[in-house]
C-alpha cells in the first residue's frame, strides 16, 4: 500500500467549509481600509535574507531562530517571517517616496516562522496589516490605531483593550537601556538564556520575556521603579501625549503598559497591542507601532512610518462560524445537455447553479438539491417537451411550472 503523505507539522489546510470565514475577513479588510485611503500591495513570499537581518533585527528570535532560509544559486533567500520589511523594500525600490505623503498600503498573505505550533499559531500563518509612510506627526499613530479598532469592530469583535507605550527615540532610549542593564546586573545569572543573550545586544527586549521566572524578577520594586520611570525626552513625551489626546477625542479606550516593547528591533516611540476578550479569554490580535528609522536602514531616505499586523488564524478563532452559502438553484434532470444549457443561462445572469454530473435517479438528485440549494429546477421529459421548468421552493415545498425564460424570476 502506498504511504500517505500528510500535511507538514505547523501548516494547515483551509478547507472549503472554512474558507467563507477567511473570505469575510479579507472582504471587510478591503472595505474598511479603502475608506481610509489604503491601497493593497502584494510582495513576494521570499526575499533576500539580508532584508530581514537588517530590517527585523539580528537580535530578534525571528532572525536568530525562526526563519526558513535556503540557498539558491549562491544566494541566501528567506520565506518572509513578517511583511513590514518587504513592504519597505518595495516602497524604496519602486520610488514611492516621490509620491505625495502619506503613502498608505495594506497587505494580506502567508508568513513563515519555525516556532512551536499551538492554538492560533502555525509555522505557516497569515497576516493582514497596514503601513503608512511620510507622516511624523502623532496623527498618523492615532489613525492606524483607529483603523485597527474599526476593522476589528467591523468583524464583530467589540470587547477590545488597547495597550500603548512609548519607546522614545534612539537618543533618549540609550539612557533607559543603561538603567535597565544596571538594575538587572545583580540578577543576570537568574535570567533565562534568551534574556542573558539580550542583555548586551538589546536590553529592552528583556521586558518582552514570557518566562515566569524572568517576570518575577521584573516585578521586584527596585526594577519596577526603573521600568515605570519617565525616561523619554520632552520631544518624545509631547508626541506620546498628543497620541493619547487623539485617542481620547476618538473615544478609544486604552491602558498604558510600560512593559510593552514589541518583539522587533525597528520600533521607536509609539508601540501598541490590541487584545480581544471575545469568547471569554483575552487574546492579543494586533500589534504595531512607529518605525521611523527602518526606511533609512534599508537604503532609503529618512522617512517616518507607522503600521500594524494581525494574525488571521488568531482572528478567525475568535469569530463566529460563517455558514456556507447555499446555491440559488439545483437542476434536477436526466438530460445533461438540457441541464447544462439551463445552468449556463442562469450562471450568466449571476446565479449560483449546479446539477448532477453523474446523472443519478431523480430521487437522489432531489435529495442532493434539498441539502445544497434553496430551489430545485426540475427538467423532466414533460418539461423538456413543453419548454418549461418546474420550480420547487425547497423551504416551503411549493412547486410551480413556468416557461424556461421565466425561471430566473422565480429563484
Amino acid at each position: 500500500m502506498t504511504k500517505i503523505i500528510n500535511v507538514i507539522k505547523g501548516t494547515k489546510d483551509i478547507l472549503p467549509q472554512d474558507v467563507a470565514s477567511w473570505q469575510r475577513m479579507e472582504k471587510i479588510a478591503l472595505e474598511v481600509f479603502s475608506k481610509y485611503g489604503y491601497k493593497e500591495i502584494r510582495t513576494p513570499i521570499f526575499e533576500a535574507t539580508e532584508l530581514f537581518a537588517r530590517g527585523v533585527g539580528d537580535t530578534t528570535d525571528i532572525v536568530n531562530k525562526e526563519m526558513y532560509t535556503f540557498e539558491k544559486s549562491d544566494r541566501s533567500l528567506t520565506l518572509r517571517p513578517e511583511n513590514t520589511a518587504g513592504v519597505v523594500r518595495s516602497f524604496i525600490e519602486n520610488g514611492m517616496a516621490r509620491l505625495s505623503p502619506p503613502v498608505k498600503l495594506w497587505y494580506k498573505g502567508p508568513m513563515f516562522r519555525y516556532e512551536r505550533p499551538q492554538a492560533g499559531r502555525q509555522r505557516q500563518f497569515h497576516q493582514v496589516g497596514v503601513e503608512m509612510f511620510g507622516v511624523k506627526q502623532p496623527t498618523a499613530d492615532a489613525e492606524v490605531i483607529l483603523l485597527a479598532v474599526n476593522y476589528l469592530k467591523a468583524l464583530g469583535l467589540n470587547d477590545l483593550e488597547v495597550e500603548i507605550n512609548s519607546l522614545g527615540c534612539p537618543k533618549c532610549r540609550e539612557a533607559y537601556k543603561a538603567k535597565i542593564k544596571e538594575v538587572l546586573k545583580p540578577e543576570f545569572d537568574n535570567l533565562c538564556e534568551d534574556c542573558q543573550n539580550r542583555y548586551e545586544k538589546n536590553p529592552l527586549r528583556l521586558l518582552d520575556c514570557k518566562v515566569d521566572s524572568c517576570k518575577e524578577i521584573f516585578a521586584k520594586p527596585e526594577i519596577q521603579k526603573v521600568i515605570q520611570s519617565d525616561f523619554i525626552c520632552e520631544e518624545c513625551a509631547e508626541h506620546y501625549r498628543a497620541v493619547k489626546s487623539y485617542l481620547d477625542v476618538l473615544r478609544i479606550k486604552y491602558v498604558e503598559n510600560k512593559l510593552l516593547v514589541r518583539g522587533l528591533d525597528y520600533y521607536n516611540r509609539t508601540v501598541f497591542e490590541i487584545k480581544s476578550n471575545n469568547l471569554g479569554s483575552q487574546n492579543a490580535v494586533c500589534g504595531g507601532g512607529r518605525y521611523d528609522s527602518l526606511v533609512r536602514n534599508l537604503g532609503g531616505d529618512d522617512t517616518p512610518a507607522v503600521g500594524w499586523a494581525m494574525g488571521m488564524e488568531r482572528l478567525n478563532s475568535l469569530l463566529p462560524l460563517v455558514e456556507t452559502q447555499k446555491l440559488d438553484a439545483y437542476i434536477v434532470s436526466n438530460s445533461p445537455s438540457d441541464a447544462f444549457a439551463l445552468a449556463e443561462e442562469l450562471r450568466a445572469a449571476g446565479k449560483t447553479v449546479e446539477f448532477d454530473l453523474t446523472n443519478k435517479k431523480f430521487t437522489k438528485q432531489l435529495e442532493k438539491a434539498g441539502k445544497a440549494a434553496d430551489f430545485a429546477l426540475i427538467l423532466g421529459e414533460d418539461e423538456i417537451k413543453s419548454g418549461t421548468v418546474s420550480v420547487k421552493n425547497l423551504k416551503t415545498s411549493e412547486q410551480i411550472t413556468v416557461k424556461k425564460c421565466e425561471a430566473l424570476n422565480k429563484i
